[in-house]
């Protein structure tokens, strides 16, 4: 019988090579050319605030949204980061307190405005297709509060 110090050397060899079978089974499957286009890198929302993340325990929702053409999304705010992708269309966001407007189209990036009120619109002619990421402390169901 073999002491303690053997068994762990064999069982370590053992794992080595299933991991380089393993992994050369995993690169078979895997495509060989994989392209990544970076779209966005920020620490600001698209009015200029500093993106803070929800302390503690946190729930990560994605949601996809079409807005049709001419649609006017309510005034309203989020009080934790969220993200879009647009996918399709055009939509032009107002803040509400200063009119400032922000065009979106097609490939764009949006870090929504932290905890202002906002809407937005679609100004084309197709609908508006967003794919939206939402960070909010977790036991949470909506990162949207509707003005009264």
């Amino acid at each position: 019988m073999s002491n303690p110090d053997q068994r762990a050397r064999r069982l370590c060899l053992g794992l080595v090579i299933a991991c380089f079978f393993s992994s050369h089974a995993l690169a078979d499957a895997v495509p060989k050319a994989v392209i990544v286009s970076p779209l966005a890198s920020t620490n600001r929302t698209a009015s200029g605030q500093p993106i803070t993340l929800p302390a503690g325990r946190t729930t990560v929702a994605v949601s996809r949204y079409i807005i049709a053409p001419g649609a006017t999304l309510p005034v309203h705010k989020h009080p934790y980061p969220r993200y879009a992708y647009v996918q399709a269309g055009h939509l032009a966001v107002y803040a509400a307190d200063t009119g400032q407007r922000y065009d979106y189209k097609a490939g764009d990036f949006i870090v929504e405005i932290l905890d202002g009120w906002h809407y937005g619109e679609n100004t084309g002619a197709e609908p508006v297709e967003l794919l939206v990421i939402d960070q909010m402390p977790e036991g949470r169901t909506t990162n949207t509060v509707l003005k009264p």
